[in-house]
């Protein structure tokens, strides 16, 4: 059992750092109290308690394995089995001492395997984003300031431009370069609000270009945006491409300090 405990200590923590699914977690968020209904394939509920904690262990260790195979890391599966069905048995091909030093060493190749994938996946997105940017910047209208963002104005709109300081309201798309989209305010049917001081350095700047009622369309290099790091659901060293419409412009009160950047959040892939 000693065993099968840091087996299993290993698969949560490389599940939880390869974000793999917590099946484990998940299903029991909610305790039911007293007894369930128990299926015809049990004798009583005992059996199946056991049958369920059997079962989601297995679930937990399967999204673990396949998040693992995803960095080049293939177990054999039938030796996990046997390895869960001897500790039960107290027959263990291995000493403590033995897994402990075997599971040490596999978390490091996992660690090596991790990084390297990070570091050729940023390295292809840089690539993709230079490119799709080089391509934008040839399109009417396009333009590119100094600190590498692209835009292109589709409405101006009227009034004045926003200031850092300014809350603007908008509603807007986020779509990497191959399309796929991230976040949408459209998909929410409810704008965003924000100081514009408070997102990613693409958005200060870009709204700037813009006034009350008008549209941009943004291309956001990764040092304005998320960088190598990436947050959920946008990649490392991703190029970002947003479509953006300036609903409202509200300046601050006077007096009124800069607010502390919030942390990034996947329900709104423009905050900083």
């Amino acid at each position: 059992m000693k065993s099968l405990f840091k087996v299993s200590l290993l698969a949560a923590t490389l599940a939880v750092g390869l974000n793999a699914p917590l099946v484990m977690a998940a299903e029991t968020t909610t305790q039911p109290s007293g007894q369930v209904a128990v299926n015809s394939a049990f004798k009583d509920q005992s059996q199946q308690s056991a049958y369920a904690l059997g079962a989601s262990l297995g679930r937990y260790m399967e999204n673990s394995l396949k998040e693992q195979e995803k960095l080049g890391i293939k177990l054999d599966n039938k030796q996990l089995i046997a390895g869960v069905q001897d500790a039960f048995a107290g027959k263990s091909k291995l000493s403590d001492s033995e897994v402990e030093q075997t599971l040490k060493a596999f978390e490091g190749n996992v660690k090596a395997a991790a990084q390297a994938k990070m570091e050729k996946d940023a390295k292809e997105n840089t690539d993709k984003g230079n490119a799709f940017a080089a391509k934008f910047a040839k399109e009417k209208g396009v333009k590119k300031t100094s600190s590498g963002l692209l835009y292109k104005v589709e409405k101006l709109g009227s009034g004045a431009a926003p200031t850092d300081s300014d809350t603007v309201v908008v509603n807007y798309k986020g779509t990497l370069t191959d399309g796929t989209q991230f976040d949408s305010s459209y998909d929410r049917h409810e704008p965003l609000s924000f100081r514009l001081d408070g997102v990613i350095p693409g958005w200060t700047e870009g709204l700037k270009h813009i006034k009350k009622g008008g549209k941009i369309q943004l291309v956001i290099p990764p040092a304005l945006a998320y960088g190598q790091n990436g947050v959920p659901g946008i990649p490392p060293n991703s190029t970002l491409v947003f479509d953006v419409e300036l609903l409202d412009v509200k300046p601050a009160a006077k007096g009124e300090s800069a607010p502390q950047a919030p942390a990034a959040d996947a329900s709104s892939s423009a905050k900083k």
